[in-house]
């Protein structure tokens, strides 16, 4: 298919004004100490219907050019999806290393389960009909808004505490660990919710529909959570290192082949296979990130180069795309954001809490972990804008979830740098080590 020159300059208009939106203003708010994906969703929330969208012209000037912009626009929003899953896979590795497995088990199973039995006893008492999506699944919808009341931000919390630099601490190892196996289970029980809403007919190329396997039947429920189990146990299955020796087998070939293409050949196969056995495809791209934690040498360098490069052009624009989706003038409910953003946070925290307290943790260490690991972040976003596309839910809610994940990941590193500027520790065993370095010597950074 070859495009216009009307097309071409359609698309490449509007990828450079989102580009140039979300680095701006993602610049802007990390010179402010907040995360820098809060200002790359602004970029986009700035450039959609919200504020010049209603320009007359605006949109369909710079983001209405035909197919061609809407496919190009789509082709980045899902690269940049799976690159982030990508580089959020190879994080989980190095954390799942060096876990407190005590503290870590305790707490996850408590800060997680709390929230998600929450979730459910309000949707008990509250009609919540209105935020069904196109699909009017009720079961899937339930999962998506239980998930929402759970989730932790393993990116933004590692990034607001290594601008901290308490990154080596006690502290960053719970939460991190926390964070990496409450998300496996985020992950885990949205394919479970994709998979209930995905028509049979609209899916023959995938092996649920080979098999003639009906998404929502029991054999459908089950069949699913076993190959998304399958996935989260693969790098465990094929060992550790088989992305460095297929990455240094090729190097070593007459051809050389780039290890930068055989690290995405990899993410990219992971991914279609995943889709193609109706695991999420974003599982098959943090699978493929895990695996990549491994890698050593030149390929550790390829794989970072591909991690700047995925940070400096298509997750910027995911984000921007995010951003540029939400409408905050005609779908947006201020009530019940309130509502639900009082409820996720209380719930959250009060059970992080009571957690961290059934550990061990004094009632200050304890506070300061209940606030880091009620960050939502990018997960939040992910799983906000992954239940849209399948139309799990409504664009008012898709709404809401992008604006909690925001504003409580500013909540948790405005309170960590508060206290550490205030020259306590985040936990009693943290002491000196937040005080060898003052969160006043720190450098914006990227909070994805």
């Amino acid at each position: 298919m070859s495009l216009t020159d009307s097309d071409v300059t359609h698309l490449l208009l509007a990828l450079v004004v989102l580009l140039a939106a979300a680095h701006a203003l993602g610049w802007l708010v990390a010179r402010v100490h907040q995360p820098r994906v809060a200002g790359e969703i602004l970029g986009g929330l700035l450039l959609g219907p919200t504020v010049l969208g209603m320009l007359p012209g605006w949109s369909a000037t710079i983001f209405q050019g035909g197919d061609a912009t809407a496919a190009g626009l789509g082709i980045a929003y899902q690269l940049g999806l799976f690159l982030l899953m990508y580089c959020a896979g190879a994080e989980l590795r190095s954390i799942l290393a060096r876990r407190e497995r005590r503290a870590t088990v305790i707490i996850a199973l408590i800060s997680n389960a709390v929230p998600f039995l929450g979730g459910l006893a309000f949707l008990k008492v509250y009609d919540t009909d209105r935020f069904l999506g196109p699909a009017r699944n009720e079961t899937a919808f339930l999962l998506v808004f239980s998930l929402a009341m759970a989730v932790t931000s393993i990116p933004v919390i590692s990034r607001i505490m290594a601008d901290l630099g308490i990154l080596g601490t006690r502290f960053a190892r719970i939460v991190l660990s926390v964070a990496v196996l409450e998300d496996l289970l985020v992950y885990m029980v949205l394919n479970l919710a994709l998979a209930l809403v995905t028509p049979l007919a609209t899916e023959a190329f995938s092996l649920p529909a080979i098999l003639g396997i009906q998404p929502t039947s029991a054999l459908g429920n089950a069949y699913h959570v076993a190959l998304t189990l399958l996935f989260l146990v693969l790098p465990t299955l094929i060992g550790p290192g088989v992305v460095q020796r297929l990455t240094t087998a090729r190097a070593r070939s007459p051809h050389r082949a780039s290890l930068i293409a055989v690290q995405m050949g990899v993410m990219l196969g992971l991914t279609a296979l995943a889709a193609f056995l109706g695991v999420s495809p974003i599982f098959g791209a943090l699978v493929a990130g895990v695996l990549a934690g491994d890698l050593r040498g030149d390929a550790e360098h390829a794989r970072q180069t591909i991690q700047s490069f995925a940070y400096a052009v298509f997750i910027p624009l995911y984000f921007a795309i995010v951003g540029l989706r939400l409408d905050l003038v005609r779908h947006f409910e201020p009530l019940f954001f309130l509502v639900f953003l009082a409820l996720a946070c209380v719930v959250k925290s009060a059970s992080s809490y009571a957690a961290a307290r059934i550990v061990g943790e004094d009632k200050r260490g304890a506070w300061n972990l209940a606030v880091a690991l009620n960050a939502r972040g990018g997960p939040g976003i992910v799983l906000a804008s992954v239940a849209f596309d399948a139309r799990i839910i409504s664009e008012v809610f898709y709404t809401i979830l992008v604006m909690v994940a925001l504003i409580t990941s500013v909540l948790a590193g405005s309170w960590l740098e508060a206290v550490l500027m205030r020259g306590r520790g985040l936990l009693s065993d943290d002491r000196q080590a937040s005080a060898a370095t003052p969160p006043s010597g720190r450098q914006p950074g990227r909070h994805t």
